[in-house]
């Protein structure tokens, strides 16, 4: 199974960008797995952005980000997107796709609660 992140790239502040991570090979049989995605800032921890699940309309967001940007996915297609509106230069990182099966609340919003990664895809925003 792999995850393949795409969409980033250099944006000013106030304008939008979409994400999207493409799963392949991806059986989902887990009714806790979950989709979404995370981000790191140069010199920061990586840090909780976004998460769906996969098998209801259950979504998690950071507070930094809810009300801009928004996580869907698209099970034909394996894919889940970041719809990201409103950019700040705050916003700035490398975005990761993650997913995974994390078994407690404290653990969705934890980059420990998932065992698969994509490779990232960095989002720059400019003041």
């Amino acid at each position: 199974v792999q995850l393949q992140a795409s969409g980033g790239g250099l944006v000013q502040a106030g304008g939008s960008l979409r994400l999207s991570c493409a799963a392949s090979g991806l059986t989902v049989t887990d009714t806790s797995y979950m989709l979404g995605w995370f981000r790191q800032a140069p010199g920061k921890e990586r840090e909780f952005v976004a998460i769906i699940s996969w098998s209801t309309t259950v979504t998690y967001y950071s507070d930094s980000v809810e009300g801009r940007f928004t996580i869907s996915r698209d099970n034909a297609e394996n894919t889940v997107h970041l719809q990201m509106n409103s950019l700040k230069p705050e916003d700035t990182a490398v975005y990761y796709c993650a997913a995974g099966a994390p078994r407690y609340l404290t653990a969705v919003y934890s980059p420990a609660g998932y065992n698969l990664w994509g490779q990232g895809t960095l989002v720059t925003v400019s003041s």
